[in-house]
Protein backbone atom coordinates (compact mmCIF):
# COMPACT_ATOMS: atom_id res chain seq x y z
CA UNK A 1 0.00 0.00 0.00
CA UNK A 2 1.16 3.39 -0.94
CA UNK A 3 1.55 6.04 1.26
CA UNK A 4 1.55 9.72 1.02
CA UNK A 5 1.75 11.95 4.06
CA UNK A 6 1.56 15.94 4.31
CA UNK A 7 1.95 18.49 6.63
CA UNK A 8 3.40 20.55 9.59
CA UNK A 9 1.93 20.03 12.64
CA UNK A 10 2.78 21.65 16.44
CA UNK A 11 2.34 19.45 19.07
CA UNK A 12 3.67 19.33 22.46
CA UNK A 13 4.63 16.26 24.89
CA UNK A 14 2.70 15.03 27.67
CA UNK A 15 4.28 14.73 31.18
CA UNK A 16 5.06 11.31 31.05
CA UNK A 17 6.68 11.91 27.27
CA UNK A 18 3.68 10.57 25.28
CA UNK A 19 2.84 12.87 21.90
CA UNK A 20 -0.73 13.28 20.98
CA UNK A 21 -0.98 12.73 17.12
CA UNK A 22 -2.96 15.61 15.87
CA UNK A 23 -6.45 14.73 14.09
CA UNK A 24 -5.29 16.01 10.32
CA UNK A 25 -2.06 13.62 10.61
CA UNK A 26 -4.40 11.02 11.90
CA UNK A 27 -6.76 11.15 9.44
CA UNK A 28 -4.24 10.48 6.58
CA UNK A 29 -3.21 7.23 8.87
CA UNK A 30 -6.20 6.06 8.57
CA UNK A 31 -5.36 4.05 5.85
CA UNK A 32 -2.94 1.94 7.19
CA UNK A 33 -4.34 -1.34 8.47
CA UNK A 34 -2.10 -0.98 11.90
CA UNK A 35 -1.86 1.32 14.09
CA UNK A 36 1.94 -0.22 14.65
CA UNK A 37 5.06 2.26 14.19
CA UNK A 38 8.28 2.29 14.61
CA UNK A 39 10.38 5.38 15.69
CA UNK A 40 13.67 5.58 15.68
CA UNK A 41 17.35 8.81 15.48
CA UNK A 42 16.78 10.46 11.90
CA UNK A 43 20.15 11.71 10.20
CA UNK A 44 20.08 14.95 12.01
CA UNK A 45 19.06 15.55 15.59
CA UNK A 46 15.36 14.75 14.93
CA UNK A 47 13.48 11.17 15.16
CA UNK A 48 11.63 9.24 12.43
CA UNK A 49 8.41 7.80 12.46
CA UNK A 50 7.63 5.12 10.32
CA UNK A 51 4.14 3.36 10.08
CA UNK A 52 5.45 -0.45 10.39
CA UNK A 53 5.23 -1.12 6.64
CA UNK A 54 7.17 1.45 5.57
CA UNK A 55 9.92 0.29 8.48
CA UNK A 56 9.61 -3.29 6.84
CA UNK A 57 10.42 -1.78 3.72
CA UNK A 58 13.20 -0.05 4.83
CA UNK A 59 14.38 -2.66 6.99
CA UNK A 60 15.07 -5.00 3.38
CA UNK A 61 17.15 -1.88 2.01
CA UNK A 62 19.32 -1.54 5.01
CA UNK A 63 19.71 -5.93 5.12
CA UNK A 64 21.18 -5.81 1.71
CA UNK A 65 24.57 -4.22 2.88
CA UNK A 66 27.23 -6.21 3.29
CA UNK A 67 27.94 -6.68 7.18
CA UNK A 68 31.32 -7.41 6.48
CA UNK A 69 32.31 -3.83 5.11
CA UNK A 70 33.12 -1.60 7.68
CA UNK A 71 31.12 1.37 6.22
CA UNK A 72 28.09 -1.01 6.03
CA UNK A 73 28.08 -2.37 9.43
CA UNK A 74 28.67 1.23 11.00
CA UNK A 75 25.13 2.26 8.72
CA UNK A 76 23.30 -0.57 9.62
CA UNK A 77 24.29 -0.03 13.52
CA UNK A 78 23.26 3.80 13.02
CA UNK A 79 20.28 3.02 11.45
CA UNK A 80 18.70 0.67 13.57
CA UNK A 81 19.93 2.56 17.38
CA UNK A 82 17.23 3.23 19.41
CA UNK A 83 14.55 1.95 17.13
CA UNK A 84 11.48 0.91 19.04
CA UNK A 85 8.30 -0.50 17.93
CA UNK A 86 5.24 2.07 19.24
CA UNK A 87 1.16 1.95 19.13
CA UNK A 88 -1.02 4.22 19.03
CA UNK A 89 -2.91 3.78 22.60
CA UNK A 90 -6.77 4.87 23.23
CA UNK A 91 -6.52 8.64 23.70
CA UNK A 92 -4.48 8.89 20.20
CA UNK A 93 -0.93 8.92 21.82
CA UNK A 94 2.49 7.43 21.41
CA UNK A 95 5.02 7.49 23.75
CA UNK A 96 8.74 8.59 23.27
CA UNK A 97 11.75 6.63 24.98
CA UNK A 98 13.64 9.13 27.18
CA UNK A 99 16.78 8.27 25.06
CA UNK A 100 15.10 9.06 22.09
CA UNK A 101 14.20 12.36 23.19
CA UNK A 102 17.41 13.41 24.46
CA UNK A 103 18.75 12.51 21.33
CA UNK A 104 16.70 14.76 19.19
CA UNK A 105 16.82 17.41 22.63
CA UNK A 106 13.42 17.22 22.71
CA UNK A 107 12.00 18.89 25.47
CA UNK A 108 8.28 20.03 25.38
CA UNK A 109 7.40 21.83 21.78
CA UNK A 110 7.40 19.53 19.18
CA UNK A 111 7.00 19.76 15.26
CA UNK A 112 5.96 16.72 13.02
CA UNK A 113 6.90 17.17 9.83
CA UNK A 114 5.32 14.55 7.43
CA UNK A 115 5.90 13.78 4.00
CA UNK A 116 6.34 10.91 1.53
CA UNK A 117 5.73 7.89 3.80
CA UNK A 118 7.41 9.20 7.31
CA UNK A 119 7.18 11.47 9.80
CA UNK A 120 10.23 13.87 11.23
CA UNK A 121 9.74 14.68 14.88
CA UNK A 122 11.65 17.80 15.68
CA UNK A 123 12.14 19.73 18.91
CA UNK A 124 10.27 23.29 17.93
CA UNK A 125 13.55 25.11 18.33
CA UNK A 126 15.95 22.92 16.40
CA UNK A 127 13.06 22.61 13.48
CA UNK A 128 13.03 26.86 13.46
CA UNK A 129 16.69 27.19 13.56
CA UNK A 130 16.88 24.36 10.30
CA UNK A 131 14.23 26.59 8.32
CA UNK A 132 16.54 29.17 9.43
CA UNK A 133 19.48 26.95 7.39
CA UNK A 134 17.39 27.03 3.89
CA UNK A 135 19.14 28.50 0.99
CA UNK A 136 18.19 32.28 0.03
CA UNK A 137 17.54 31.14 -3.12
CA UNK A 138 15.19 27.96 -3.28
CA UNK A 139 14.91 28.30 -7.07
CA UNK A 140 18.65 27.65 -7.57
CA UNK A 141 18.50 24.96 -5.72
CA UNK A 142 15.19 23.12 -7.48
CA UNK A 143 17.12 23.91 -10.88
CA UNK A 144 20.59 22.64 -9.53
CA UNK A 145 18.55 18.92 -8.56
CA UNK A 146 15.62 18.77 -10.64
CA UNK A 147 16.05 21.25 -13.53
CA UNK A 148 18.06 21.66 -16.63
CA UNK A 149 19.29 19.32 -18.81
CA UNK A 150 18.25 15.98 -16.76
CA UNK A 151 14.28 17.01 -17.05
CA UNK A 152 14.60 18.25 -20.92
CA UNK A 153 16.29 14.73 -22.12
CA UNK A 154 13.21 13.19 -20.79
CA UNK A 155 11.10 15.23 -22.42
Amino acid sequence: MEIALTGEYDCKLDAKGRLKLPAGLLKQLSILESDVFVINRGYENHLMLYPETVWEKKTKEINQLNINVKDHRKAIRYFFRGANKVQIDGSERILLSKALLDYAGIEREIVLFAYQEQIEIWDKKAYEAMLDEEPENFSELAEKIWGGDSLSKEQ
